[in-house]
């Protein structure tokens, strides 16, 4: 529950929404320029959320607009929650699903190719891939650990803060051990790689970090284009 005693309600709501992410991306909707408009009237709120084209994947999109909404009825005091998606092909669907609370296999039906549990979890593992990596190259850079004894290090041995708080968390949220004896470079099922192993699992994994990122610089450029800003 998202306290708003010592806020207001307008912070609570902000508050709410930067904890959405884009599943993609793995950053804020918030940061990312995708809230369009929020509205609030006697504690009732309507929030609009935009994408930077109009064929963004439907399944991402419900996601987010369905984590929207979620998040906002979380906050105390809090009275009707609508979270609308704007300027999408399948915004009408995606709309009318989410007033509906009709899920998203009901939202999109035979269309629905998998779960949405399924879809989130693709995703929590590669913002915990791309996690890893940056804390990797980090621990490399700024300290005197060789590459070759990476797949000895552990999360103890990791430098605290922002790389690390943000591969705890995304380990916690798939299920992998954040225990300060776990093993840094770990595989999807957070398996300690041995040594030879360990080379193969960072290129991948830097792949992925540079993908997200590149694509967060590609999604943010044409969310300006289409709209002509982001803020």
């Amino acid at each position: 529950m998202i306290a708003v005693a010592k806020t207001s309600l307008s912070d609570g709501v902000l508050a709410a929404l930067s904890t959405v992410l884009d599943p993609e991306l793995d950053e804020p909707i918030t940061d990312l320029g995708f809230v369009r408009s929020v509205r609030i009237q006697d504690g009732n709120v309507t929030v609009h959320l935009r994408l930077p084209t109009s064929f963004c994947s439907p399944n991402f999109a419900y996601l987010m607009a369905s984590d929207a909404l979620d998040a906002l009825r979380r906050v105390e005091r809090i009275g009707q929650v609508v979270v609308q998606l704007d300027d999408h092909h399948d915004s009408g669907k995606i709309n009318a699903g989410l007033a509906a609370e009709a899920g998203y296999v009901g939202t999109f039906g035979v269309e629905a190719e998998q779960s949405l549990d399924e879809l989130r979890g693709i995703f929590h593992r590669k913002a915990h891939t791309a996690a890893m990596e940056r804390c990797a190259e980090q621990l490399l850079r700024t300290t005197d650990v060789p590459v070759d004894d990476l797949h000895q290090v552990t999360l103890a041995d990791v430098p605290e803060g922002s790389h690390k708080e943000a591969l705890l968390r995304r380990r916690a949220t798939i299920g992998l051990s954040t225990g300060p004896t776990s093993r840094l470079v770990v595989d999807d099922e957070g398996r300690a790689l041995a040594a030879e192993e360990v080379p193969l699992r960072l290129r991948f994994a830097k792949s992925v970090r540079i993908s997200m990122e590149g694509n967060a610089h590609f999604c943010r450029g044409l969310l300006a284009t289409r709209y002509g800003s982001t803020t």
